[in-house]
């Protein structure tokens, strides 16, 4: 048997995994979400799914057969990258809307405008 048909032989056997590649596409998919802002929460939501998939993923990459490791890595660290930032977007948020200061400036701006506009 010729050694090129061995190797493309021994390289179709194996596979990525599937976790690895959802965990790659919800960490993309929650850190775009939550670089937005508006969508944070959605991004918060996707980042924790990609992370479980991630951490589903290396151990699926662990069997004979089976690739996908460096795409698993990848998917949890974005997907932990977007938990993070949503979290510090949303611990940003309570705090700015709990000051009271900080909303009545933000209720005279929106007057002002208002104003300006009539």
């Amino acid at each position: 048997m010729p050694a090129d048909s061995r190797a493309r032989r021994a390289s179709t056997g194996a596979k990525t995994s599937a976790a690895a590649t959802f965990a790659l596409v919800f960490g993309v998919a929650g850190l775009l979400s939550v670089l937005t802002a508006i969508l944070a929460w959605v991004g918060l939501v996707l980042g924790i799914i990609g992370i479980v998939l991630g951490i589903v993923g290396l151990k699926m990459a662990r069997r004979p057969g089976v690739t996908g490791r460096g795409v698993a890595i990848g998917g949890l660290v974005l997907s932990i990258l977007a938990v993070l930032i949503g979290l510090g977007l949303a611990a940003g948020i309570t705090t700015f809307v709990n000051n009271e200061n900080a909303v009545d400036r933000l209720q005279n701006q929106v007057n002002d405008l208002r104003d300006k506009l009539d």
